[in-house]
């Protein structure tokens, strides 16, 4: 501690952060936050003190950027703070009681006091800089560790029935609320003056405060107004229902001009708002009433109507409710299939949601019977259920940080929770404003929270959320009193910016920013008291429910070509660039099968074993083979490493574990990213090589006994990113990530670990695949072998667990997969590699596998080829073998499954559909290596999967270097070219294979 307030009193602030760093992240919880807050504003402060605007600035724009969501206050008066030519105000002048101008301060180590004067500033909080105390628990504060989907163009959807009368509820009189309490900080800006102001300084007497440089200009003007002239206004359609109500609405997460609509008599419709047409309309009825449970066939005999409470889209397919939950795979056009019926409440389903905590789809359900449930979206089958509220649960808001999953979930009391998916209870228990119906939702990019709801007593709040105190930031202003005592308000946000919501018949909306009402909307009148309101994912279009069974579409006023027959603008047309026509087909609900093929149609496959299974059509999908075409970045490193042997990223996207083939482990990590305030792994910006400033400098294995030529490297990372498991042909070690220290060394050779494998279950437990042919099954807890598998006739060098069917699949070297019953550790069943006639396989050949994230089907690499197996009876489903005879070095499936990246030991790359494992494009070795490395004898040998990006992926090469790769642009595919590449000048691959083809 005295080497740490050595630097502090010094003033060392970046190696302040350093040092602390080794401790604590700035989001760890929130006492680390504010003591990282403090050392930058410190430091930003100083800056400021000795005139170094450059670095103030930098402080602003890379530090403290990274408090902005939830600060914009504070953070608007710090960057104000640039704008001024003589600042005579020192870091702890912030504290001062009664702030005023021109401080006579000596130290910036010895507290001062301001003589209170007559100022504006008299009754300003004195804590205007600190950040929030805390009050209640929240997400970012519960105390476990911390280590996302992908949108599909082929998406569910869910809608949730009840009975057609709405059942009014209890709820208490709310208290009052502040649009800004006394522990928020103080704002900054003021207004209705707007003018701008901070303790001690007053712009008005300044006789010009506009930014006097370049450098300034700048840096104000990036901190701006945000124009809000762009958000929809303007009537561009109007849908009829006919005699049914809408009831809910939800926008296709990708195609979004694709509107679903649930009514009041148990009916889903889905319309495309660009044409104006009904695509298909699906009548509520039960689809197996034998599966029912008797109460939910009693209440339907004495009450047969039933209505949609709400429709919601998931990334992968359909749902909707009333007493039973119904799941439905789109396949685009008219095309909607049954999936999946649940009877998931006693009584109604009144909110249902979709959610990934394993990376597996499930649908989270609530209901009158106060309970919250989670259910695996495959079979069906409850996976949790949440039990505390006292009252019927009313919405639900699922969300991730870091993640980590948890559901907030709302009764009609006003009472919110929060729950991790575990059976430990709720994490977090306050109260709505208003004690009423509400909704809670986050801003697009998953970083501000809001709600809004209505009281017994017709009051209505749309507030905004401070996670890390549990408590009200901001109260917006302009809700009206409800006259209808069971109406309720709704409302939806957009683009980061925008708050919407049905009051008083009309639309009204707000900045983000501001608590003062910004417009309304009446689209053309005809709204009811509380219209329900929903934009599409890009926030272009809104839809309004209005009277007399319509919806009415908005569109941003870019162009108003709306005649008298309501035919759509330019604008609304360029949505539809895309036809739903090309949406092809949709997999069962967690995305198992790809958006090509019916589950049914997976299962009957025959694989047909044969060299020329890949026809020349190949040759003839993009050829990526420039620098230019995609965007590739070497990961630095001044150490010396050997052949990569393995790659992983861990599992929040941050960070690249390495091992190469001498024992040598290397770590990256990526920096906060300025614009995005992002650390997930990108080519944009370069990580750093990890070092513990204390103890070891690398996490090394044990080769004193190996023969490196025979030895087969392996490593597992736990689930939570804090312990990795590791062997180079020596002992086991097991290793804390975030010191490197060692822990843990188990089972000196011989035989040596080739693989190993995390139980998902138990971190405890560990598969150990050794040289001898066995599997070790080992309890780190207990430091006992509570199992020894055999069945193998050479090393195991592929073990992989499937959590859905608890069970352990193993390949090795002898071409032979088994799969093992977790519970008794016994052979479930066996089988050989299927290879085609006349295809050698070396001996021994490493065999790797991965399991799809539907748990059921695994992903095969061998030398010869790519197979998809079924894993409980090890069917064979799809296999792929290259025209050439150029081995595969290795394979994995992308974080979404839809894509198989693999690398040859030519230093080609190519990336396969995953449903058919076709090729879609490949990657030559000129595209991605550097000059100096792509000229030699350079391959990859190990490859990784980005966890939450499905088209970036890495590559660890035979000399040691490593290689991250994807699209030009986030929003780019693999499967086509960059419009500006010339294709025909394209030089061709350099394997024979390839030569043979073309010729």
């Amino acid at each position: 501690m005295k080497f740490f307030e050595d630097m502090i009193l010094d003033g060392k602030w970046e190696d302040v952060e350093q040092y602390l760093s080794s401790f604590t992240k700035v989001d760890d919880n929130r006492y680390s936050t504010k003591i990282y807050f403090e050392i930058r504003k410190q430091n930003f402060f100083e800056a400021l003190d000795g005139h170094d605007i450059a670095k103030a600035l930098n402080i602003l724009k890379k530090d403290l950027k990274d408090f902005a969501p939830g600060n914009e206050e504070l953070f608007k008066e710090l960057a104000q703070l640039l704008t001024l030519d003589d600042i005579s105000l020192n870091w702890q002048h912030v504290h001062c009681a009664n702030p005023q101008p021109n401080p006579d301060i000596n130290t910036l180590f010895v507290d001062h006091v301001c003589q209170l004067q007559e100022t504006d500033f008299s009754g300003q909080s004195s804590e205007s800089n600190a950040l929030p105390p805390q009050t209640t628990q929240s997400p970012s504060s519960w105390n476990f560790s911390s280590s996302m989907l992908t949108d599909s163009a082929v998406s569910f959807v869910a809608l949730s029935l009840s009975d057609p009368t709405n059942k009014a509820v209890t709820m208490d009189r709310p208290e009052d609320s502040d649009i800004l309490s006394e522990k928020s900080p103080v704002r900054i800006l003021n207004e209705q003056a707007s003018t701008v102001t901070y303790p001690g300084v007053s712009l008005k007497n300044i006789p010009d405060y506009s930014p006097k440089s370049s450098l300034k200009k700048e840096m104000f003007q990036s901190f701006g107004e945000t124009s809000f002239s762009d958000f929809p206004k303007t009537v561009a359609q109007t849908l009829i229902e006919g005699s049914s109500s809408p009831m809910s609405m939800d926008f296709h997460p990708v195609q979004h001009t694709l509107l679903l609509v649930g009514t009041n008599v148990g009916d889903t419709g889905l319309w495309d708002v660009n044409s104006g047409q009904k695509l298909f309309i699906r009548n509520f009825k039960v689809w197996d009433i034998g599966a029912c449970s008797m109460l939910f066939k009693t209440a339907l005999v004495r009450d047969p109507g039933v209505s949609v409470n709400r429709v919601v889209w998931s990334p992968d397919g359909v749902a909707y409710s009333k007493h039973i939950v119904q799941l439905y795979a789109y396949h685009g056009g008219s095309d909607a299939r049954q999936q999946l019926e649940i009877d998931a409440h006693v009584g109604n389903v009144n909110d249902l949601a979709f959610s990934a905590p394993c990376k597996q789809i499930s649908v989270i359900t609530c209901g009158d019977d106060k309970t919250i449930k989670v259910w695996d979206a495959v079979t069906g089958s409850r996976t949790y259920s949440f039990e505390g509220h006292g009252a019927p649960v009313y919405s639900l808001c699922p969300h991730a940080k870091e993640n980590i999953h948890f559901i907030f979930s709302i009764s009609v009391d006003g009472k919110i929770k929060a729950w991790l998916y575990d059976s430990l209870g709720a994490r977090v228990d306050y109260d709505a404003p208003g004690l009423g119906c509400t909704r809670m939702a986050y801003s697009a990019n998953g970083r501000r929270l809001f709600s809004c709801g209505t009281s017994k007593e017709g009051e209505s709040f749309l507030v905004e959320w401070n996670e890390s105190e549990g408590a009200i930031k901001r109260t917006y202003q302009g809700l009206q009193l409800q006259h209808n005592s069971v109406s309720v308000v709704h409302f939806d946000t957009a683009k980061d910016q925008i708050l919407a919501a049905g009051d008083d018949h009309v639309i009204k909306i707000w900045d983000m920013n501001k608590v003062q009402l910004l417009t309304t909307i009446d689209a053309g009148g005809g709204l009811p008291e509380n219209p329900r309101i929903c934009f599409n994912k890009n926030g272009t279009l809104l839809a309004v429910i209005a009277n007399e069974n319509r919806i009415k579409i908005l569109e941003t006023p870019e162009s108003n070509s709306v005649d008298a027959a309501g035919v759509l603008s330019d604008n609304l047309r360029k949505l539809s660039i895309n036809p739903i026509s090309t949406v092809t087909g949709a997999g069962i609900a967690n995305g198992s099968v790809s958006v090509n093929e019916d589950p049914k149609d997976l299962m009957d496959v025959k694989p047909e074993i044969s060299v020329e299974a890949e026809n020349k059509s190949e040759l003839e999908k993009p050829l990526f083979a420039r620098p230019s075409e995609c965007q590739s970045l070497l990961l630095p490193s001044k150490v010396k490493a050997n052949k990569i042997s393995r790659l992983t990223y861990n599992n929040g996207g941050q960070a690249i574990f390495a091992l190469a083939s001498n024992g040598v482990h290397l770590m990256w990590r990526w920096p906060r990213n300025d614009l995005t305030l992002s650390t997930e792994a990108t080519t944009k910006v370069p990580p750093r090589l990890y070092q513990p400033r204390h103890g070891p400098q690398f996490m090394v294995n044990d080769t004193t006994d190996s023969n490196s030529q025979e030895a087969v490297p392996c490593f597992a990372l736990s689930k939570n990113d804090a312990y990795l498991f590791s062997a180079s042909g020596g002992v086991i070690s097991l290793y804390i990530v975030m010191t490197f220290k060692t822990i843990l060394t188990i089972m000196p050779p011989s035989p040596t670990a080739t693989s190993l494998a995390f139980n998902p279950h138990d971190n405890n437990v560990i598969a150990i695949g050794m040289d001898d042919s066995t599997i070790l099954i080992y309890n780190a807890r207990s430091s006992e072998v509570i199992s020894k598998l055999e069945g193998h006739s050479k090393r195991v060098t592929g073990l992989v667990f499937s959590d859905a069917l608890n069970i352990l699949v193993s390949s090795g070297g002898d071409a032979q997969i088994f799969v093992w019953d977790v519970d008794g550790w016994g052979i479930q069943t066996c089988r050989s590699l299927q290879t085609p006639d006349g295809v050698m396989t070396l001996a021994p050949s490493e065999t790797h596998i991965q399991f799809h994230k539907d748990q059921t089907r695994f992903l095969l690499v061998h030398e010869t080829h790519l197979a998809i197996y079924e894993a409980e009876e090890l069917t064979c489903l799809k296999q792929w073998f290259p025209i050439s005879s150029v081995p595969i070095s290795q394979a994995t499936f992308s974080c979404d499954c839809r894509m198989v990246f693999t690398s040859f030991v030519d230093g080609t790359l190519s990336i396969h559909e995953a449903s058919n494992l076709e090729v879609q494009c490949r990657i030559l070795s000129t595209a991605y290596l550097r000059p100096t490395t792509s000229c030699l004898h350079v391959y990859p040998h190990a490859i990784a999967a980005h966890p939450l990006k499905p088209t970036q992926f890495a590559v660890g090469l035979t000399n040691g270097e490593v290689y991250v790769i994807e699209p030009n642009e986030p929003g780019d595919t693999w499967a086509v070219l960059p419009p500006d590449e010339i294709v025909g000048d394209q030089p061709t691959s350099t394997s024979e294979g390839d030569r043979a083809m073309d010729g």
